[in-house]
C-alpha cells in the first residue's frame, strides 16, 4: 500500500510540476543602465524569436512559462539572460559592452532614445574611453574621440584650460565654445581643473541643429552632456580601487640648440657677447661649463591618482558614492596641481514607481600652483624663455640666493634672474567647486509625467600672490629710498548659478505609433562676488606668503606704501520656455520638432527675446521590405535643420563666461585722473541699444549604418552652419577715450564640412579598428569694407602679413613680395600685406586606433592627425635671429647662413639690413601626426581572482604624446596659434592598478 501511495504522489508531483511549467502568466519589470531607465530594449524567450522591447521609461511586459530563460539585448550593451521563476517582477540592470560604445544616446534634457531611432548628429562616449587617463582636465581625454571636435590645449600646466570648437568657428567676438552639462547642471566651460574624470559615466556631444535648438540661447557652438556615474538596482555592494601612478617629460623638439663651444665661437665671429670679449683661457673655462637650462626650469613631473568607488543597489534605492584624490607635479618648476573629490549620488523610485528622484552632489578643492608670465618675453619673469633661451656658458652657481638684487639686469642673466624669481615668487590659487543637482518626476498616469530639477553650480577661488622684499623684481623696480619694496595681492571670487527647469512629459504607442512630448520652462540666474587687495611694502623679516603680519603701513613721509583694493559685483539671468515633439512609425519612419524662447539679461526689452527652432527626420532604410535579407543590420538616413543662438559676447575686460558684456546697452562712467591731476568723470562705454541675438542657421544630412553582423559600422554626416548678426567691435572715436563699440555686423560666417567615423571588427569581440575625419571650409561674407580683418570669401582668423620669399643670394638680405607681386628687400610692412588663405584652424581632423584582446591582455592605441593647420614659429625664429647672439641661445641651423662661399640657403646674412622687418616667414604649418594615447594591460581569470575574494584585477601601462611626427620647429606642434615660449604639453608614461571586491 505504502508503495503504491508513494507513486501516486510521485506521479502527482509531476504532474503538478509539468502543469506549473506549462503555465503561461504575465511578468513584467525594467530595465536600466548606469544613469536610468532604457527604453528600446529587445526582451526575448531564448531560442524563439517571440518577445517584446522596452518603452520609454524602461518597462516591459510578457507572457511566459516558469523555466524560460529571457534574453536581455540593446546595441551597444552586454547581452543580460534571466531565468524565470515564481516572481511576477524581473528588473534588469545593463553594463556597456566596450566593443561597441557610443551607441546608447544621452540626448538634450535626459531624453534618451536607441540609436536607431535617433534623427540628429550625437557622438557619445563612454566611461571606458576617459577612466585611466592621467590629465588633469576631462577635456583633454576627448582629443580625438569624436569627428568634427577640434580640442587644442595650448599649455602643459595640470589642469590647464582647452580650446573646443564643434563644426568650425561661428563668432568673431562671440564665445565659440560649446555649452557643458553635468548631470543637468550647466557649468563654466572654462574651468575643470577641480573635477574627477573617474566619476564620468559617459559623455554626448551634440553637434547639429536637431539635437541643440532645444538649448538655444547656448546651443550655437554645440553642446556636451556629462552623466557621473551611479549605481544599479538590485546589486550588491561593490567596492572599486584605482591607482594610477605617471611620469611626464618634455616632448622632443627639433630647435637643435648650441652648445657653450658653439654659442662663444659664433659671438665670436659675430663681434659680440662673451665669446667676443674674453681671452683664450677664459673661452676655454667657459666652455667646460654648458648647461643646458632645459634640465633647470624642467624637470620629470609626478602625478599620483587615486579613486575609490563604492556602489549598491536595492529594488527600490540605488547609491554610488566616489572619492578621489589627484596630485600632479607639472614638467615646469613652480607648476602643478592637487585636488580631493567627493561625490555622491542617490536615486530611487516609490513601491508603485510612479516616483522617481535623483540627487547628487559633488565636492572638489583644489590647489593650483601655475607660474604666471608664461609666453611673455620678460627675461625676469618667464620660466620658458629661461629654460630654451638662456646661453648655456652661464651656470647655477652664479646665483646665491637671497642675493638677487645683486645681479645685473643684462640679457645674458637670464637665467639668474629666473632663478631669484624661482626662490622669491609665491603664486597659489586655491577653489572650492561644488555641483548639486536634484531632480524628481512623477508619473500622472500612463504615459503622462511631470518633472523637476534644480541645480547648483557653486565656485570659490582664491588666489594669492607675492613678491619677497629681497627679490630682485622688488629691489630693481623700487622707488629711490624704498628700502622695504615687495607686495602682496590677494583676490577672491565667488560663483553662484543656479538653473531651475520644470516640464510636462507625454509618451503613448498606438499601434505602430509612437508619440513623445515634453513641455518645459526653465530658469538660469548667476551672481559673482569678487574682492581683492593689493599691499605694497613688505617686511623681510616676519613676512611669510599669503601673513600679513610683514605688511608695512602706509606713512605720511611717502607714498610707497599706498594699498589698493578692488570689488564688484555681477548678475545674469536667462528665462525660457520651450517644447519638443517626437513621432515614430514602427522604428521606420520618425519626425521631431523643437520650439524655444529665450530672454537674456544682456539685450534692452525690445530684443531680449529670440526664437529657436529645430526640424529633424530619419527614414531606417533597413526596416523596409526590400532590405528584408540584405547585409544592412541597420541603415539609417536623418536630417535636420533649425536655428540656435549666442548671447555671450566677449570682450576684453569679461569677467567669467555667464558675465561678459552684459552692460554693452548702457552708457557707463568711471572716474580718475583728468586735466592737471584733477578728479574727473569719464565715459567708459557707449550704450548700444540696437544690440540683439547672434544666430547660426544649420542644415545636417547624416547616414547612420551596420552591415555584416555588425562588424562594419558607422556614420556620415554632411553640414552647413551660417551665423548672422555677429558680434563685432565697431571703430568709433577716440575722443571720449572708447575705441569700440560693440554691434551686429551685416557679415556672415559660414562653415561647411563633413564627419565620418568609422569601426570594424573583423572578429567578433576581441579586436575593433576604428576611423574619424572631419573637414571644415569656413568663409567670410559680405562683411564690404565694415571689417578689415576679414576677407570677403576668406576664412575667419586668416592671416594677413607681408609674403616673405626668400634670401637674396647676392647679398644674403631677406627677400619680400609687395602687394602687386613684385620681389623687394623693403616692402611697406603696412600697405603691402596680404590674406594668406592660411588659419590655424586645420582643414582635416581625425584620429584613428584599434582595440585587441586576447586571453586577458588588452591593446588600445589612439592616433591624431591634423591636416592644413599654420602657426607662427615664434619659439625657432627666436633661436635663429642674429640679432640675439651675444644675448641668447641660438639653433644649430644659424650655422648655415648666408656667406659669400654660401649663397643658396634659407637662412639671411648674419649683418643683414632687413631682419626686423614682420612677414609671414616663420608661418610654418603645424600639421602632425599623434601617437595620442596607448594602453596595454591585462586582466587576471576570474577563478585567479575569486581565491583573493576580489571580483577584479586589472593592471595596466598607458603612454600619452609619445610619438609625434611633424615638420614643426618649436616646443610643441600643439597651441593656439602665434603664441612663443608657452608652457608645452608634456609626454607621458603611467602605471595602473584596478581592484574590484
Amino acid at each position: 500500500m505504502k508503495t503504491k501511495l508513494n507513486g501516486i504522489l510521485t506521479l502527482f508531483l509531476l504532474l503538478s510540476t509539468h502543469f506549473l511549467y506549462a503555465q503561461e502568466r504575465i511578468i513584467s519589470g525594467t530595465v536600466y543602465d548606469e544613469s536610468g531607465p532604457l527604453p528600446g530594449v529587445t526582451v526575448l524567450k531564448k531560442g524563439t524569436t517571440q518577445g517584446t522591447e522596452t518603452d520609454f521609461d524602461g518597462n516591459y511586459s510578457l507572457k511566459v512559462k516558469i523555466g524560460e530563460v529571457l534574453v536581455f539585448s540593446f546595441i551597444g550593451m552586454k547581452n543580460v539572460e534571466k531565468k524565470v521563476t515564481k516572481i511576477d517582477i524581473i528588473n534588469v540592470t545593463m553594463n556597456s559592452d566596450n566593443i561597441l560604445s557610443e551607441v546608447v544616446i544621452e540626448g538634450a534634457y535626459d531624453i534618451k532614445r536607441a540609436k536607431p531611432t535617433v534623427n540628429n548628429s550625437i557622438t557619445s562616449i563612454g566611461a571606458e574611453t576617459i577612466e585611466g587617463r592621467p590629465n588633469a582636465s576631462l577635456v583633454q581625454t576627448l582629443q580625438g574621440q569624436a569627428p568634427g571636435v577640434s580640442i587644442t590645449t595650448g599649455s602643459g600646466q595640470p589642469g590647464a584650460n582647452s580650446e573646443i570648437i564643434i563644426r568650425g568657428i561661428g563668432s568673431l567676438s562671440g564665445d565659440t565654445e560649446p555649452l557643458f552639462i553635468i548631470d543637468g547642471v550647466p557649468v563654466d566651460g572654462d574651468n575643470f581643473r577641480s573635477l574627477n574624470p573617474n566619476n564620468i559615466a559617459n559623455m554626448s556631444i551634440l553637434k547639429d541643429a536637431g539635437a541643440k535648438a532645444i538649448y538655444g540661447n547656448r546651443g550655437a557652438n554645440g553642446v556636451i552632456i556629462i552623466k557621473t556615474k551611479a549605481g544599479s538596482y538590485n546589486t550588491p555592494t561593490s567596492i572599486e580601487y584605482s591607482l594610477l601612478t605617471s611620469f611626464s617629460s618634455l616632448q622632443n623638439n627639433n630647435m637643435n640648440l648650441l652648445d657653450s663651444k658653439s654659442s662663444l665661437e659664433l659671438e665670436k665671429a659675430y663681434g659680440n657677447g662673451r665669446g667676443y670679449e674674453v681671452n683664450d683661457a677664459e673661452f676655454s673655462e667657459l666652455v667646460k661649463i654648458n648647461t643646458d637650462w632645459r634640465d633647470v626650469f624642467f624637470r620629470t613631473g609626478m602625478t599620483q591618482s587615486h579613486n575609490l568607488r563604492i556602489s549598491s543597489g536595492s529594488s527600490k534605492t540605488r547609491t554610488n558614492i566616489n572619492l578621489g584624490y589627484f596630485d600632479s607635479r607639472g614638467i615646469l618648476v613652480q607648476s602643478g596641481l592637487k585636488r580631493f573629490n567627493f561625490d555622491a549620488k542617490i536615486n530611487g523610485k516609490s513601491e508603485l514607481e510612479r516616483f522617481n528622484y535623483g540627487t547628487s552632489i559633488s565636492i572638489n578643492y583644489s590647489k593650483n600652483d601655475e607660474p604666471n608670465s608664461i609666453g611673455g618675453g620678460s627675461i625676469n619673469r618667464n620660466y620658458v624663455l629661461g629654460a630654451f633661451e638662456s646661453l648655456p656658458y652661464v651656470s647655477p652657481s652664479e646665483y646665491i640666493v637671497g642675493q638677487g638684487a645683486s645681479i645685473t639686469p643684462t640679457f645674458p642673466n637670464t637665467p639668474l634672474l629666473l632663478l631669484d624669481r624661482l626662490h622669491t615668487y609665491y603664486r597659489m590659487e586655491e577653489e572650492l567647486k561644488s555641483i548639486i543637482s536634484m531632480n524628481a518626476d512623477y508619473e500622472l498616469f500612463d504615459g503622462l509625467k511631470i518633472n523637476s530639477r534644480l541645480g547648483l553650480d557653486y565656485t570659490s577661488e582664491f588666489r594669492t600672490t607675492s613678491e619677497a622684499p629681497n627679490s630682485f623684481n622688488a629691489q630693481y623696480f623700487a622707488e629711490d629710498g624704498n628700502t622695504t619694496p615687495g607686495f602682496q595681492q590677494q583676490q577672491s571670487n565667488r560663483t553662484l548659478s543656479a538653473n531651475i527647469l520644470n516640464s510636462i512629459n507625454f509618451n503613448t504607442s498606438i499601434h505602430n505609433h509612437n508619440i513623445d512630448a515634453g513641455i518645459f520652462m526653465e530658469y538660469f540666474k548667476a551672481h559673482r562676488r569678487n574682492f581683492g587687495y593689493d599691499q605694497k611694502g613688505l617686511n623681510s623679516k616676519t613676512f611669510s606668503p599669503g601673513d600679513g603680519s610683514g605688511f608695512i603701513d602706509d606713512n605720511s613721509e611717502n607714498d610707497f606704501f599706498i594699498d589698493t583694493a578692488n570689488a564688484s559685483v555681477n548678475d545674469a539671468g536667462l528665462l525660457s520656455f520651450f517644447g519638443n515633439f517626437n513621432y515614430d512609425y514602427n522604428k521606420k519612419y520618425g519626425f521631431g520638432a523643437t520650439l524655444r524662447r529665450d530672454a537674456s539679461y544682456r539685450f534692452v526689452k525690445s530684443n531680449r527675446w529670440g526664437t529657436f527652432w529645430s526640424l529633424s527626420g530619419r527614414w531606417n532604410i533597413d526596416q523596409e521590405d526590400f532590405m528584408r535579407n540584405s547585409s544592412f543590420n541597420m541603415l539609417k538616413l536623418r536630417s535636420s535643420y533649425g536655428k540656435v543662438g549666442n548671447q555671450n559676447i566677449l570682450t576684453s575686460s569679461g569677467v567669467g563666461q555667464y558675465f561678459v558684456g552684459a552692460t554693452l546697452t548702457e552708457d557707463l562712467f568711471g572716474t580718475g585722473n583728468g586735466y592737471t591731476g584733477t578728479n574727473a568723470v569719464f565715459i567708459t562705454n557707449i550704450a548700444n541699444p540696437k544690440l540683439r541675438w547672434e544666430t547660426t542657421t544649420e542644415w545636417n544630412l547624416g547616414l547612420d549604418f551596420e552591415v555584416f553582423q555588425r562588424s562594419l559600422s558607422g556614420s556620415l554626416d554632411v553640414y552647413q552652419r551660417e551665423t548672422g548678426d555677429l558680434f563685432t567691435g565697431q571703430p568709433t572715436s577716440s575722443i571720449f577715450g572708447v575705441t569700440s563699440l560693440s554691434i551686429n555686423s551685416e557679415g556672415v560666417l559660414r562653415n561647411s564640412g563633413v564627419d565620418v567615423a568609422l569601426k570594424y571588427r573583423p572578429f567578433k569581440e576581441n579586436f575593433k579598428l576604428s576611423f574619424n575625419f572631419a573637414g571644415n571650409y569656413n568663409k567670410s561674407e559680405r562683411f564690404g569694407a565694415n571689417l578689415s580683418t576679414v576677407r570677403e570669401g576668406g576664412p575667419v582668423g586668416e592671416y594677413y602679413a607681408v609674403r616673405y620669399v626668400g634670401v637674396n643670394p647676392t647679398n644674403g638680405n631677406l627677400l619680400f613680395l609687395d602687394k602687386d607681386d613684385n620681389v623687394t628687400e623693403n616692402p611697406d610692412e603696412d600697405n603691402d600685406r596680404v590674406f594668406t588663405n592660411k588659419t590655424r584652424i586645420p582643414d582635416f581632423q581625425g584620429s584613428f586606433g584599434f582595440d585587441a584582446e586576447y586571453k586577458g591582455f588588452f591593446l588600445t592605441t589612439n592616433f591624431n592627425y591634423v591636416i592644413g593647420v599654420d602657426r607662427f614659429a615664434g619659439n625657432y625664429a627666436s633661436v635663429i635671429n642674429p640679432l640675439k647672439i651675444g644675448n641668447f641661445r641660438m639653433s644649430n641651423d644659424i650655422l648655415r647662413h648666408w656667406t659669400p662661399e654660401n649663397t643658396n640657403t634659407d637662412i639671411p646674412a648674419l649683418k643683414a639690413t632687413n631682419l626686423t622687418i614682420n612677414s609671414d616667414r616663420f608661418l610654418h604649418s603645424a600639421d602632425y601626426l599623434r601617437l595620442r594615447f596607448v594602453s596595454f594591460g591585462y586582466n587576471f581569470p576570474k577563478e585567479i581572482v575569486s581565491k583573493f575574494k576580489l571580483s577584479e584585477i586589472r593592471t595596466f601601462f598607458n603612454g600619452e604624446n609619445l610619438v609625434t611626427i611633424s615638420g614643426w620647429k618649436g616646443y610643441d606642434v600643439e597651441g593656439f596659434g602665434s603664441t612663443s615660449r608657452t608652457y608645452p604639453t608634456p609626454k607621458i608614461i603611467s602605471f595602473g592598478l584596478e581592484i574590484g571586491f
